[in-house]
């Protein structure tokens, strides 16, 4: 047999590779932690995470191999397992990764679709490439039930071929509520009282608390909570200030949402065992008290909850009653920052999706098909600086298959181009009124007459010469005031539809 060139696989990286990014992301990785690189290649992560300032080291067989192995909060074991032609030492290695790893351990590999265009020919269980190396694909399933069977301990879906094993039950059980946990703010503006103007300060804390869990704290959560008492008397004495001061429909907003949040997160828990009462954080214990009385009924709630999402008719209505997002024949489309904005039902089930492959790079838009258990994850780079963005990638999660799937566009001449970008997003998104504007603008220069025409970068270029329209970027608006909406003047330049704009943009005729 050919002899397998391990080292030639080890990457030189100027960023973070995806799987320590994904962590930093998820706050598993910082500067409270320690981090170790089991397989560390050339040591590019370890130089990026320690220019954030966080305490690492690295062992690698080819290129460190005189490096201690040792203990670390957090143990990255990336795409070292791919690189194992030998079944038997690749179960090893991951053994000797965990046993390291004090709170967490990271494992990622490459997954069936970057096999696409590679040369080289069968060997065991993967492919020996023209470069002498060994490249063992998984599918999402079979990577994490893998890791999973060998080490006896479940895992959690980080990203496409990334997962997170778990020494601690309880902080997997976090960081699902975190993924599922609607950014919540604080009601505004705030109503001028006497005793609310005179105990602000003191009152933040007791408002944050209230903003985050929609409900009043118990005793040992609040550290402020002696302070307040001595000024105001009792914890519901402050919370009557607050209320009365800031309206009482914006508070019972946030007791809705957190009981939605925590239906949603005990519905997709049921996927990898939903935990037992006991091993739930502490504040999660006292808000399911709290919103649903006993364990029991929260548990009945979700169930509830997740057999809907098995009823297309349900589904399909739920979309079509969905209070944020574009609703097309095929699909709903919705920006990732208005996704806890959704009903329940569709936030089980992109939720479902979520826990199967994990959060998708880049992905900004969600496609929640309709007729189909089948969940997108769009990836449009340019959407916050471009009018009209082009899709770069999607992923596609069918859920009845439990397959995942990739496409990639940015090599394709003609890409999907998107429009009315306000449509996406929330209604307290604070980009939305511009897009509205732009929007607006558009419409009244004829562009949406046939939107069937501009659905791609081709077409769209197509259909705006015929209307003798352009595209005109503005290089900078930070001089321009927020609510401007002065007509830009007429320039000599031909027709071009395709030009890359940095700035709202408007249409204009000859």
């Amino acid at each position: 047999m050919t002899p397998i060139a391990r080292h030639k696989t080890a990457m030189t990286r100027l960023s973070l590779s995806r799987p320590l990014a994904t962590a930093v992301d998820d706050a598993i990785v910082h500067t409270d932690v320690t981090v170790f690189d089991y397989g560390c290649g050339r040591g590019g992560d370890l130089q990026r995470l320690t220019e954030l300032g966080i305490s690492c080291s690295g062992w690698d067989p080819s290129h460190r191999r005189e490096a201690e192995r040792r203990a670390a909060d957090v143990v990255n074991l990336g795409y070292v397992l791919n690189v194992i032609e030998d079944p038997v030492e690749r179960a090893e290695v991951l053994h000797s990764a965990w046993a390291l790893a004090r709170k967490v351990l990271i494992v990622s590999a490459r997954l069936v679709w970057d096999a696409k265009g590679l040369n080289g020919r069968a060997v065991g269980d993967g492919i020996l490439t023209t470069a002498g190396t060994f490249q063992k694909f998984y599918t999402q399933q079979e990577l994490r039930a893998w890791v999973e069977s060998t080490l006896a301990a479940p895992t959690l879906a980080a990203g496409p071929g990334v997962m997170y094993v778990f020494r601690d039950p309880a902080d997997a059980q976090s960081l699902l509520i975190d993924r599922v946990r609607r950014t919540a703010r604080t009601p505004t503006p705030w109503v001028s009282t006497q005793l609310f103007d005179d105990h602000k300060v003191l009152l933040t804390p007791l408002i944050t608390f209230l903003t985050e869990r929609g409900r009043l704290p118990r005793a040992g959560e609040l550290p402020e909570a002696d302070a307040i008492k001595r000024q105001l008397g009792s914890i519901a004495r402050a919370h009557a200030v607050i209320v009365n001061a800031t309206g009482a429909e914006k508070w019972e907003q946030h007791r809705l949402h957190r009981a939605e949040d925590l239906l949603v997160y005990a519905a997709l828990a049921l996927f990898d065992q939903r935990p037992p009462f006991t091993h739930l954080p502490k504040p999660v214990q006292h808000d399911v008290r709290e919103f649903f009385g006993t364990y029991k009924q929260w548990c009945t709630r979700a169930d509830n909850l997740l057999i809907t999402t098995g009823q297309q008719q349900r589904l399909d209505l739920a979309i079509c009653a969905s209070p944020v997002g574009k609703l097309t024949p095929s699909a709903l489309y919705v920006h990732s920052s208005a996704l806890g904005h959704l009903p329940p039902l569709l936030r089980v089930l992109e939720g479902c999706a979520n826990t199967f492959v994990g959060a998708v790079p880049g992905a900004n838009l969600v496609k929640l098909h309709r007729g189909q258990p089948v969940v997108s994850y769009l990836s449009y780079p340019t959407f916050d600086a471009d009018p009209h963005p082009v899709l770069a990638r999607s992923v596609i999660v069918n859920l009845r298959k439990l397959a995942i799937d990739l496409r990639d566009y940015r090599r394709v001449d003609n890409p999907p181009l998107l429009h009315r970008k306000e449509e996406f997003l929330a209604s307290d998104h604070p980009r939305r009124l511009q897009y509205e504007r732009l929007t607006a603008s558009e419409n009244r220069n004829g562009l949406y007459a046939h939107p069937e025409r501009i659905g791609t970068l081709r077409a769209g270029k197509q259909h705006c010469e015929k209307l003798v329209y352009r595209f005109v970027g503005i290089v900078s608006t930070a001089a321009m005031p927020a609510d401007s909406s002065a007509e830009l003047k007429e320039s000599s330049n031909p027709p071009n539809a395709a030009c890359v704009v940095t700035a709202p943009v408007q249409f204009i005729t000859d």
